[in-house]
């Protein structure tokens, strides 16, 4: 199971949000790309990178930031914030970013989706942020009517790499994640699903390996001490023994 360590872009600084909030803002480093070598050293395969700006903008706007954390790691970037057009999505995988997180132009348009997943097969993931069950999009200032469940079997079709599921109402909360919500979307979408909103604790990150995901991601608690990385790390690397002995995989 991967381990996704978060890195928020605002004003070219690594922050965090709480319930996705803009004016709730603690930041975490002036930075960004030494928070990102942070995490490499300690152990992270994968670090989830969102342009924050971009997201509320709808159009990314830390991409030099973006690029420099790729030229200064070693490991794989997956990047949202934004992402509403083919032009970006070829930007930003030409500076060789390794996959996208795209949301609100999928849930406007499942056609374009689809477009994209076929001219970037094993590079698109849809990010669905839920809050109590539907669907947030325009960087969670707007709700629609669509639960995250039906959204998710409508663009699975597209054959996008995963899924982000975000529960809105326990990212940044630092109060645990919503087990039930992820659990119920887990078990209800095909296509591999990482985790998001409230992971707090080592025994929240031992209780997600238990689920049929693919990984999670963890923001606020590695910032405040909560979680040790390297320890998270070690918790998704036991699930992946397990499995292999178990001949699951």
């Amino acid at each position: 199971m991967l381990i996704f360590p978060a890195i928020d872009l605002k004003d070219g600084k690594c922050v965090r949000l709480t319930r996705g909030r803009k004016e709730l803002e603690t930041v975490f480093s002036e930075d960004p790309v030494q928070v990102a070598k942070t995490w490499e050293k300690q152990g992270a395969e994968i670090l989830h990178v969102v342009d924050l700006d971009g997201a509320f903008e709808g159009k990314p706007v830390n991409t030099n930031i973006i690029e420099k954390i790729k030229k200064n790691v070693d490991i794989r970037l997956q990047v949202g914030g934004g992402i509403r057009d083919i032009q970006v999505v070829r930007e930003l995988l030409g500076i060789g970013i390794d996959r996208l997180v795209v949301g609100t132009r999928a849930l406007d348009s499942p056609k374009w989706l689809t477009e994209l997943c076929g001219e970037f097969p094993g590079k698109i993931v849809v990010g669905i942020d839920a809050e109590n069950g539907k669907v947030a999009v325009k960087g969670w200032t707007s709700v629609s009517n669509r639960t995250a469940i039906d959204f998710a079997n409508e663009i699975q079709k597209a054959n996008p790499i995963a899924i982000v599921f975000t529960d809105i109402e326990k990212d940044g909360m630092l109060q645990g994640p919503n087990f039930s919500s992820i659990k119920d979307f887990a078990m209800n979408v095909a296509v591999p699903v990482i985790a998001s909103g409230g992971i707090t604790s080592l025994e929240d990150v031992r209780k997600l390996s238990l689920f049929p995901i693919e990984g999670m991601i963890i923001g606020k608690a590695l910032y405040t001490g909560n979680i040790l990385l390297s320890e998270a790390i070690k918790i998704g690397k036991s699930k992946i023994s397990s499995e292999m002995h178990n001949g699951t995989s």
